[in-house]
């Protein structure tokens, strides 16, 4: 059965950078906006921190019955730039897929940007900015997730917020929903 409005997304990030809960709390807005069919699933080793880390996400408004890995995403979100020189981030990706990337770069800085449409936003300034570290080191993913709202239409900013505070309620979720706010405000989209 194929669904016409399934979304896969593949979240290429590093180990510590919160990828696989970035998916998790992507799917959970998902549910929250109606969407009935979806999958969250990381794809890992014996990775360490700052290895390479996958995590998939999969939303439909129906059920879903595929149980395998994303061979060709409609999104690929890359949480750490510096991972394009290690993984193919690109394989599979649609013809008219979306990538959104953490990056103080325009879209159009990438030559890609003709290829495929584009958007990159400060997630790690926007962590440093909100004091969302662990070890000193910048946590990313709720950062980068307050921009996918410009990207994906299947879920909304409000429903990403509501999901970071029910996980961290109190002080931890107030920053780390203005991080999203700080980060829907300044992705900049090449489409």
């Amino acid at each position: 059965m194929v669904l016409d409005d399934l979304v896969e997304i593949v979240i290429h990030g590093r180990g510590g950078q919160g990828s696989v809960t970035a998916a998790n709390l992507l799917v959970a807005a998902a549910l929250k906006d109606g969407n009935k069919g979806l999958q969250a699933f990381p794809v890992f080793g014996a990775e360490r921190r700052g290895a390479p880390v996958r995590a998939f996400a999969r939303i439909s408004e129906n059920e879903i019955h595929l149980r395998s890995e994303i061979y060709s995403p409609d999104i690929v979100i890359i949480q750490d730039e510096s991972i394009m020189d290690l993984v193919d981030v690109f394989k599979g990706l649609k013809k008219d897929g979306k990538i959104l990337i953490n990056t103080t770069k325009s879209p159009k800085d990438f030559a890609f940007s003709k290829k495929y449409h584009v958007a990159t936003v400060d997630a790690t300034g926007i962590a440093i900015e909100n004091d969302i570290l662990v070890g000193g080191i910048p946590v990313v993913n709720t950062p980068i997730l307050g921009a996918v709202p410009k990207v994906l239409d299947k879920v909304t900013l409000q429903s990403i917020q509501e999901v970071i505070q029910e996980k961290w309620p109190g002080a931890p979720g107030k920053k780390n929903v203005k991080a999203t706010n700080d980060a829907y405000e300044s992705v900049e989209v090449n489409f």
